[in-house]
């Protein structure tokens, strides 16, 4: 039986973006049907087909098979005028433009966003860019790990004796790609062609909750406090008795309660409500500690299950890709031969699905030139 017609299949994007933010925004696209056709340079194409790890199978890169899967690949030099003229022919036909040049660029070959949007009414354009299309910082370079530092995000995490961290995975891209995938469906549902403006840091600053408020209207910043939060105690990573670790939090007053109980404090009155516990703070982390120290991670879980307290172990990629919830549920899945994340969300009468991995450079490049010839003569 055929696989049902995918939500966005009538969804044309042209994808002329690179590394990941942009590129991942046109990936969630196509993953739900969008007919993404990716726009490469010559010689070396996007920069993540060389970029950490590689399949030991063909030599290309994780990176790459990731960002680049369900789209189609078209190499074009924009330096030439032939290659430009068949990028503008493309955007003609298209639903949606993504790139993530620094602003100006576009207009200096010549793409003006007014002008393509006049020839294609419907077109919507996303422009993912560090700082967004205006302001005093808007013609620096965007990285991921700008907006990290400038939104707060670094300054908040680390352990409390040491200095701000970075993330170790590319979070704001990630973070990025699905604010531009939902901003783009936003304006494409208007009927309206438009600009979309996406910057990294607003998409940090956005993960960033109350804590601006708290600075606008109670001069709070917070600390570094490890894996801890300011508002709920205990909430940490605690090591077991067997070497391996258990992350507990107790964001529910009702929940807490029941960790005390375990603990054997019920109803003490230091540990009675979220002010109660942070006033004690270091107290009762070194409770759980103790705790959590005299078991293993199975007795912990375990005890932590019967007195409905959350706790999970603290996993690594080889425990992500057997545990059997996230097996059963099909997050992982396997595309041309390479284990990925599964679509994102799931969608019960309209799914996504994930079509092919990336493709090589330049592979499209012919169907694509007689797809844009017959359409071209389709309008005429």
């Amino acid at each position: 039986m055929d696989a049902p017609p995918l939500p966005l299949a009538d969804l044309r994007v042209i994808d002329m973006a690179t590394v990941l933010a942009g590129p991942g925004c046109a990936r969630h696209l196509a993953d739900f049907g969008a007919d993404v056709i990716k726009v490469e340079r010559p010689g070396s194409g996007d920069t993540v087909r060389a970029m950490g790890w590689r399949d030991p199978a063909d030599d290309v890169t994780l990176f790459w098979k990731l960002a680049g899967r369900g789209k189609r690949s078209i190499v074009l030099d924009l330096k030439a005028a032939e290659d430009l003229d068949i990028l503008r022919r493309l955007i003609a036909t298209a639903d949606v433009l993504v790139e993530n040049f620094r602003p100006g660029k576009l207009e200096a070959l010549g793409l003006h966003p007014d002008e393509l949007i006049a020839a294609n009414p419907r077109l919507v354009i996303t422009r993912v860019t560090g700082f967004g299309q205006t302001g005093p910082y808007a013609h620096r370079p965007g990285f991921a790990s700008i907006a990290e530092a400038m939104s707060g995000f670094a300054n908040v995490n680390g352990e409390a004796e040491g200095g701000p961290l970075l993330p170790p995975i590319a979070l704001t891209d990630e973070v990025t790609a699905l604010v531009a995938a939902f901003a783009t469906m936003v304006a494409v549902h208007s009927g309206v062609g438009q600009v979309v403006d996406v910057s990294l840091l607003e998409s940090m600053l956005h993960l960033m909750g109350p804590l601006l408020s708290a600075r606008i209207v109670a001069d709070y910043e917070q600390p570094r406090l490890g894996s801890g939060i300011p508002y709920t105690v205990p909430r940490n990573t605690y090591r077991c008795g067997d070497g391996r670790w258990v992350a507990i939090s107790t964001s529910a007053e009702s929940v807490a309660q029941r960790l005390m109980a375990l603990l054997g404090h019920p109803e003490d009155p230091r540990f009675a409500g979220f002010d109660r516990r942070v006033e004690n703070r270091e107290l009762v982390d070194g409770l759980v500690a103790d705790w959590v120290a005299a078991r293993t991670l199975d007795e912990v879980l375990a005890a932590a299950e019967e007195a409905e307290v959350a706790a999970a172990a603290v996993y690594s990629m080889a425990d992500v890709v057997t545990d059997p919830h996230i097996i059963d549920r099909g997050m992982v899945l396997e595309v041309d031969g390479v284990g990925m994340q599964n679509v994102i969300a799931r969608l019960s009468a309209t799914p996504g699905r994930v079509r092919f991995a990336a493709r090589s450079l330049g592979a499209d490049r012919d169907e694509v030139l007689a797809e844009l010839a017959r359409l071209e003569d389709e309008d005429d």
